[in-house]
């Protein structure tokens, strides 16, 4: 059965390398899609674009009844307002410091966790229920820990693999881009699959060590949830996951929003 379709929020979150954007029918994800990120992007180039991929999905910006925003490029806050207001007809909800989110973020200053990570947070007690572990695979991979009542704990902070990828190539004259697949084996045999093992399975182990230290520095069993654009490839190479939802921050900020309406 189509959900019904009338007062829809739109939640948007605004990273350094996609936009992502979701439209939610009461609980109900109807819609999502992801968009580059460009921060010179204006207002009315980023509703345009987000106007033609809802009207591909047989929505129209009149059944918005309100935009949910977490953002983590700064240059982009005016675009993001002037979408809301010029295409929406609505003020956007910006989470930030002050926002209503019903847990404790045990953080030295709490006003330097990004909204994102809140989000995740959030959704994954409410999804999952608590201890977990988050990891973020973005521009940067983020690691946070939440307990069983679901309060943010702390986290950490890697370089993505494409930023890695990115950083090698551009520091080693003769080092060329490869694809980010794992190879048949660790051991290369050539500069690609040498390359390919060394970030690949090297990111492996990383997320692998930073998963296992947070284990020990919580309470109960906490299980591994990952989300952002690449995480159904690389879980895959982790066992150490055990769950992968791609739109984690989404719902994390329907809930936010529901908080604060």
């Amino acid at each position: 059965m189509m959900p019904t379709l009338a007062a829809m929020l739109l939640a948007i979150d605004v990273g350094n390398t996609n936009i992502v954007v979701g439209v939610f029918d009461g609980e109900q994800l109807v819609a999502d899609f992801r968009i580059h990120t460009d921060d010179r992007f204006t207002g009315d180039e980023l509703g345009l674009v987000v106007v033609d991929l809802l009207g591909q999905r047989d929505l129209s910006p009149g059944q918005v009844s309100a935009v949910v925003v977490s953002s983590v490029v700064p240059t982009l806050a005016r675009s993001i307002d002037e979408l809301s207001h010029t295409y929406f007809n609505q003020p956007p909800m910006i989470v930030g410091p002050g926002t209503r989110t019903g847990i404790r973020i045990q953080y030295d200053d709490p006003r330097r966790v990004g909204a994102d990570r809140i989000a995740n947070a959030i959704a994954a007690h409410h999804l999952y229920e608590g201890p977990a572990i988050l990891v973020d695979f973005g521009t940067a991979t983020t690691f946070d820990a939440i307990d069983a009542r679901g309060d943010y704990l702390g986290g950490a902070i890697a370089p993505g693999i494409q930023l890695s990828h990115d950083a090698l190539v551009n520091h080693a004259a003769m080092l060329i881009r490869v694809e980010l697949t794992a190879p048949v084996e660790a051991i290369g045999h050539s500069t690609t699959g040498s390359m390919q093992s060394g970030i690949v399975f090297g990111y492996v182990g990383l997320v692998e060590g930073l998963v296992g230290r947070f284990r020990k520095e919580m309470e109960g069993q906490p299980k591994v949830i990952a989300t952002g654009g690449l995480a159904p490839s690389l879980a895959r190479l982790i066992p150490a996951i055990d769950i992968v939802d791609e739109r984690l921050t989404l719902h994390g900020l329907r809930l936010i929003h529901d908080q604060n309406r």
